[in-house]
């Protein structure tokens, strides 16, 4: 079982903790506070990027360390192979722990690599982007890319731990923070009425700087997704919700370079929208209101290729099984279902 707690230490900072299913951590709140009680006693060895070690040198310089190269072009086969030659050169054994410091990426390849390496070793996170701690970094999914798929090679695990330290933020330029707002909008559809709320009254300009705000609304985002992996791990279920927009944004992500994986979601989650409008199954109000929170927090909503290219692009995502493929379709705003579908008539709903 998850459980949540939340201790106040002073009137800025706050720790809040979630259990996924007794093995797993994800905690935010100060990782200067946090990492030594987190870690445990034995050898460790830190996968970060070159970027992340510019700005945290101090910190990944205490431990034998292996850097990756940056951008979706490194979360490859090739760099996996890469790592598991440095960690024999360094003699990881079967007792090492591994720490990923950094974003999404660095997160996906580190628990793969730790997943894998010696069938197995222990992992945990520092999560340095919002799109990390709000969705990369947390659920136990791992992995890289192949020939252009997104996600195509990788494991379920859970790390023992994932520390999710807001004012590690600072670094991120304002593109990459907005790209972290597209999964926590995403978070409120699917599951938290409230918390989209709070996102139409937030004041989205000074939001990285507001670390009370900030750690409650990172918080609130990654309880939805706790919530709905405590009951579906491995994706037969339930945690199809958390690809609402993400076929779309897979598609546009393969069709084009021009979008990030948050401007993408964005796109595909107002596309989606408007789909479940047409179906019957969500207000028109309600898909305004999912359109102008995605206005308001920056993103353009339109496809950076025609449609046509990216209908064809979806023939090779993750969820579809033969000719029929899973869809996530909003209700309301707080509320999601799943449709399994022909992929033909899937691509119809957009002509």
């Amino acid at each position: 079982m998850y459980y949540f707690c939340s201790t106040i230490q002073s009137k800025v900072v706050m720790n809040y903790a979630i259990q996924i299913k007794e093995q797993s951590k994800v905690l935010v709140g100060s990782v200067t506070e946090l990492l030594p009680e987190l870690l445990p006693a034995k050898r460790v060895v830190v996968i970060s990027d070159t970027n992340i070690d510019r700005h945290y040198h101090s910190l990944i310089q205490q431990y034998d360390h292996i850097l990756i190269g940056l951008g979706e072009t490194s979360k490859t086969l090739h760099t996996l192979d890469m790592i598991y030659r440095q960690l024999i050169e360094l003699e990881a054994d079967r007792s090492t722990f591994i720490l990923g410091i950094g974003g999404g990426i660095v997160t996906d390849i580190a628990g793969f690599a730790a997943s894998t390496y010696m069938r197995g070793v222990e992992f945990g996170f520092i999560s340095t982007s919002l799109l990390g701690q709000v969705d990369a970094s947390v659920g136990g999914k791992n992995g890289v890319n192949m020939s252009g798929y997104k996600n195509m090679v990788g494991s379920f695990n859970q790390p023992k731990f994932v520390i999710c330290d807001v004012s590690m933020l600072h670094t991120l330029s304002r593109r990459e923070f907005r790209t972290g707002l597209a999964e926590i909008i995403k978070a409120g559809i699917i599951a938290d009425s409230e918390l989209f709320k709070q996102l139409e009254q937030c004041d989205f300009s000074t939001l990285a700087n507001d670390k009370e705000a900030l750690s409650h609304i990172v918080y609130r985002a990654i309880k939805v997704k706790a919530d709905i992996v405590e009951r579906d791990e491995r994706e037969t279920g339930d945690r199809r919700l958390l690809n609402l927009g993400h076929t779309m944004a897979h598609a546009i992500e393969k069709c084009s370079s021009q979008m990030n994986h948050g401007e993408a979601v964005a796109v595909g989650l107002d596309m989606i929208a408007k789909v479940a409008t047409k179906r019957g199954l969500l207000s028109e109000q309600s898909a305004e209101r999912i359109t102008q929170l995605l206005l308001r927090a920056g993103f353009n909503l339109e496809p950076p290729t025609e449609v046509r290219q990216l209908l064809k692009a979806i023939n090779k995502d993750k969820k579809s099984e033969g000719d029929n493929i899973h869809i996530v379709l909003p209700t309301s705003i707080g509320s999601c279902i799943v449709e399994q579908m022909p992929l033909a008539e899937f691509k119809a709903m957009f002509k």
